[in-house]
C-alpha cells in the first residue's frame, strides 16, 4: 500500500525522471557521468513533447515523431540510438513499478548501425604517442591505458590504494561497480613508479592521497584532461585517437600474440565475449570454435 501511495505521488515527467536516475544510480550502480548522459536524454524527449504532463498520455506515435525531429536536425544514427534506449529503459522502469499503465516503447525499434571497428594503432605508433612530450603524469596515464586495456572512466577513479606495483596488479572497478584485478607489466609499473615522485609533493601539499592520478591542485583529473592528452598524442602521428583507440590497440595486441578471447575479454570487463569480438578484428569461425570450447 505505502509503494502504491508513493507511485501515486508521481504526478509529472519531472518528478520520475528524478525517482529512475536514483534508481540508476542506487540500484543499478551507474557512473555519475552515465547517469547525466540519462538524465540528458530524458530532458530533451519531454522538452520536445512540451505539453503532455500525464505519462499515461504518451503513446507510440509520439516516440517515432520525436525519432523523425532527431533525423530532420541531423543527429547520427548512433546518437539517436542510444537516446532511444535511454527512453525505452525509463519507460520499462515506470511500468515495472506502475507508474504508469502500460509501456508504449514495448514495440520501438531503434534504427540498425553498421558494426564500425575502432581505429587501431601499431605498436610501433603506441611507442611513438608514449615517448613524444609528456610530462611523467601524462606519460604514466599513457602507458596504463595501454597495458592495462581500462576504460577511461576507470583509470579517472583509480585509488591509489588498488596499485599495487611490488606485486605489479591494478584493482578496478568497471561498469556496475563490478570489480576486476589486471597484471601490468614492468614498463608499466616503472613508469607508474616514477610518475608517484611528482605526486608525493602534490599530495603532500593538498593532503589529497585517494585517487592515484591527481592535477596541480590535488584533485582527480578528469576524463576531458585525459582525452586532451590522447588528442595530442594523436597529432603528432597525424592521427585522430581517443582512449578507447587506445583500448582497442591493447585487446587487438594481444589477440594478434596469441592470447585466449576469454582472457581478452576478463582484461576488458565485457559481461558478453560477444562485445570482445567487436572490439578486435576476429574472425567468425575463430569466434565460433572460441565459443563452443567455453560452453562445452
Amino acid at each position: 500500500m505505502q509503494n502504491a501511495l508513493q507511485n501515486n505521488s508521481i504526478s509529472n515527467s519531472a518528478q520520475a525522471i528524478s525517482s529512475y536516475l536514483t534508481y540508476l544510480k542506487l540500484e543499478k550502480g551507474l557512473s555519475n557521468n552515465t547517469v547525466l548522459a540519462y538524465q540528458n536524454d530524458l530532458v530533451a524527449f519531454f522538452s520536445f513533447l512540451d505539453d503532455k504532463e500525464n505519462l499515461d498520455e504518451i503513446k507510440r506515435k509520439d516516440f517515432s515523431s520525436y525519432t523523425k525531429y532527431l533525423y530532420k536536425n541531423n543527429i547520427s544514427p548512433s546518437s539517436i540510438t542510444r537516446k532511444i534506449a535511454s527512453i525505452k529503459g525509463f519507460f520499462k522502469f515506470l511500468n515495472y513499478k506502475r507508474i504508469i499503465k502500460t509501456n508504449p516503447t514495448v514495440l520501438i525499434t531503434s534504427p540498425k548501425l553498421p558494426k564500425r571497428l575502432p581505429k587501431v594503432l601499431t605498436i610501433n605508433e603506441i611507442n611513438k604517442i608514449i615517448t613524444k612530450d609528456l610530462s611523467p603524469m601524462q606519460k604514466a596515464i599513457v602507458e596504463l591505458l595501454y597495458s592495462s586495456g581500462i576504460r577511461v572512466s576507470e583509470l579517472v577513479e583509480l585509488k591509489y590504494k588498488n596499485v599495487d606495483l611490488s606485486k605489479k596488479i591494478i584493482r578496478v572497478f568497471g561498469k556496475g561497480s563490478k570489480e576486476r584485478i589486471i597484471p601490468i607489466n614492468k614498463k608499466c609499473s616503472n613508469v607508474l613508479f616514477a610518475y608517484l615522485k611528482q605526486r608525493e609533493i602534490i599530495s603532500l601539499k593538498y593532503n589529497s592521497f585517494d585517487y592515484f592520478f591527481l592535477n596541480e591542485k590535488g584533485k582527480k583529473i578528469s576524463r576531458q584532461y585525459v582525452y586532451k592528452i590522447i588528442r595530442h598524442q594523436g597529432e603528432l602521428i597525424d592521427k585522430k585517437i581517443s582512449p578507447h583507440t587506445i583500448r582497442h590497440s591493447f585487446a587487438t595486441h594481444l589477440l594478434e600474440n596469441g592470447a585466449d578471447l576469454r582472457a581478452v575479454q576478463e582484461l576488458l570487463g565485457h559481461s558478453s565475449i560477444v562485445t570482445t569480438q567487436l572490439y578486435t578484428h576476429i574472425s567468425k569461425n575463430t569466434l565460433r570454435e572460441v565459443y563452443f570450447k567455453i560452453n562445452k
